[in-house]
């Protein structure tokens, strides 16, 4: 199971994909510019679990996330 951890050690405490120096933004920065699974694979030698882990990791973030109108 792939892990998204932090280590100070490691590109400041940015939290990245375990085993990598990869990190969370740079993939979810892929992604929102359209790269595909594959081409982030191929390009970063990264595996789809990798990339769903960094989904998910961003995605428990806003799971529990309460929206609320601002009337002005």
């Amino acid at each position: 199971m792939t892990k998204i951890i932090i280590d100070q050690k490691i590109r400041h405490g940015k939290p990245i994909i375990e085993g990598t120096r990869i990190t969370v933004d740079e993939v979810l920065e892929m992604l929102k510019n359209g790269m595909t699974y594959e081409e982030i694979e191929k390009e970063y030698g990264l595996k789809k679990q990798h990339i769903l882990a960094v989904i998910n990791y961003a995605a428990s973030f806003v799971s529990g996330e309460e929206i609320h109108n601002v009337h002005a």
